[in-house]
């Protein structure tokens, strides 16, 4: 049976007055993850530019709902009750590039995808953003964390990028004030009430051919490394010195499976859905690699992906 929805009927009136045709009522998150799993939100609200989501965002702030935003759907596991408030898919996908500055560079809205971002710049002469290419999700979600392949990440890139915070408004930052470590930055660390808008990332000129190459390398390896299917991408940040996927597959957890949730059998850092899976199955297989892991080599594996929604 669908949940009912909770909120108020005089904010419901409010929020369909607000986004009109963008609002959807009691919709099954599953079409919004990367795994298709996660229940029911109350509410969805998509914007298609970053004034859209700081406007939004704005408006459920002072009506205070809660909400949270989504872009790609990777990096994430959506529990099968699914989230009360407002679900705001991030469809502000802006792309600028400046072939003059120094150095040259780019201005992307928060839901263009890195792989969009590198295939543009591969087409443009520049170079820089190789190892984003096929990197699932979208760049708010990657600035967010730090995501990160192949020795690069969005550190590496960052000059800035543009905020909505719900005391201060929008405020731009410089890449210090992130204060990355590894897959991790202050937002994802404190969780302050603000939303990533877009980001200016550094570029450098090059031969199209040899970006070209680079990208196609990157894109083999990972289709070598990484297995097919659904995924939330890496479930576990890598311990120091060590790798996630390499404790889990020495645990002897190479294709452990709960219901349609797998540990992949090609690597053991990326679980599996095979559709239809529930979330509970999905979070039981995660404690399951924390838990084996911790008994046998003394490793707390953290988690990269996040959970989102009642559990």
């Amino acid at each position: 049976m669908p949940i009912v929805n909770l909120m108020q009927p005089s904010i419901l009136s409010e929020l369909r007055s607000t986004f009109g045709d963008r609002l959807q009522e009691n919709v099954p998150l599953s079409g919004y993850t990367a795994t298709r799993i996660g229940g029911t939100a109350d509410a969805l609200a998509f914007v298609r530019s970053a004034d859209e989501l700081a406007q939004a965002a704005e408006k459920l702030w002072k009506l205070d709902v809660p909400f949270l935003l989504l872009g790609g759907g990777s990096n994430v596991l959506v529990s099968d009750k699914g989230v009360r408030g407002v679900v705001v898919i991030n469809r502000a996908r802006l792309m600028k590039f400046d072939l003059q500055a120094e150095p040259p560079g780019v201005h992307a809205e928060s839901g263009v995808t890195p792989n969009d971002i590198a295939q543009r710049a591969a087409r443009l002469g520049l170079a820089g953003f190789e190892w984003a290419a096929s990197l699932p999700g979208s760049l708010g979600g990657a600035v967010y964390g730090n995501a990160g392949a192949f020795d690069g990440d969005i550190a590496g890139n960052l000059i800035s990028l543009e905020l909505i915070h719900r005391q201060h408004g929008r405020k731009d930052w410089p890449v210090e004030k992130m204060e990355y470590g590894y897959r991790t930055s202050v937002l994802k660390r404190e969780h302050p009430p603000a939303l990533i808008l877009s980001a200016q990332l550094a570029l450098s000129h090059a031969d199209p051919q040899a970006i070209r190459a680079k990208m196609e390398q990157f894109s083999a390896r990972r289709r070598e490394t990484q297995p097919p299917g659904a995924s939330m991408g890496s479930m576990f940040k890598n311990p120091t010195g060590e790798k996630a996927g390499r404790l889990i597959e020495a645990s002897g957890l190479k294709g452990r499976r709960i219901g349609n949730a797998e540990i992949s059998t090609q690597h053991a850092n990326f679980f599996i859905s095979h559709g239809q899976t529930r979330a509970e199955d999905m979070k039981a297989l995660i404690e399951i690699a924390q838990n084996t892991v911790a008994k046998k080599f003394g490793v707390n594996l953290e988690l990269e992906v996040e959970l989102i929604g009642e559990w």
